[in-house]
């Protein structure tokens, strides 16, 4: 039986393929905060199934591969069978959760378009990182490993800065606003289950300082 990560990646992979030609799927499922606003809510999700191009979507759905796996895993070693069905929850919340700075932002922008599944990804890998804070990471293009505890705040001023910064168009509140969520929505779940995340996070923050000094 497939993952939800799994089922997710294959869901998202399709539908954005679809999208590539067809720019009809593309403006029914888009970001569209004046259409959100006038009651096409859906527009949330549906966002996240699409992506600008095969870069945008091998970059997502890999990291949300190797991430979402582990989240999963851990949710279910942590919550049991429920597990699965809390991760899907992360994911999908995450979606609407990044994207709402964003909608309250350009509720009036009529020129305003967002797609993909950025901010969802960025939650279900900043869950990861708090899960598993000494786990290596790469910073973009720079091919040396990070632990996930430093990687994490880098990831995030970086974004902050590229956000204020505002020249591009790629939207980094999404990403920061994910990341944001992605933390407090596996603090609450864990907590709510008796499960001291945080204690596990300093824990392996401690390993992985002990492992690095022998």
């Amino acid at each position: 039986m497939f993952s939800i990560t799994i089922i997710i990646l294959i869901i998202t992979c399709l539908v954005s393929f679809g999208a590539f030609n067809n720019q009809k799927i593309m403006n029914d499922l888009i970001f569209y905060p004046p259409a959100v606003q006038q009651g096409q809510w859906y527009r949330f999700f549906t966002c996240g199934l699409i992506h600008a191009d095969i870069g945008h979507l091998a970059f997502n759905m890999i990291s949300l591969y190797f991430f979402g796996e582990g989240v999963e895993r851990a949710f279910s070693a942590i919550m049991g069978d429920l597990g699965k069905w809390v991760f899907l929850i992360l994911y999908l919340s995450a979606l609407v959760a990044s994207l709402l700075p964003t909608y309250l932002k350009n509720k009036d922008n009529h020129y305003y378009r967002s797609l993909g599944a950025s901010g969802a990804v960025s939650a279900v890998i900043f869950s990861g990182l708090l899960l598993a804070p000494g786990s290596s990471v790469y910073l973009f293009l720079i091919p040396i490993p990070i632990p996930g505890f430093i990687f994490a705040p880098l990831y995030l001023l970086i974004s902050i800065y590229l956000d204020r910064r505002g020249d591009s168009n790629i939207n980094h509140s999404a990403h920061i606003w994910g990341a944001v969520y992605g933390l407090a929505f596996t603090l609450v779940a864990s907590y709510a289950v008796g499960f001291d995340v945080f204690g596990y996070f300093i824990l392996g923050v401690q390993d992985y300082l002990q492992n690095l000094g022998q």
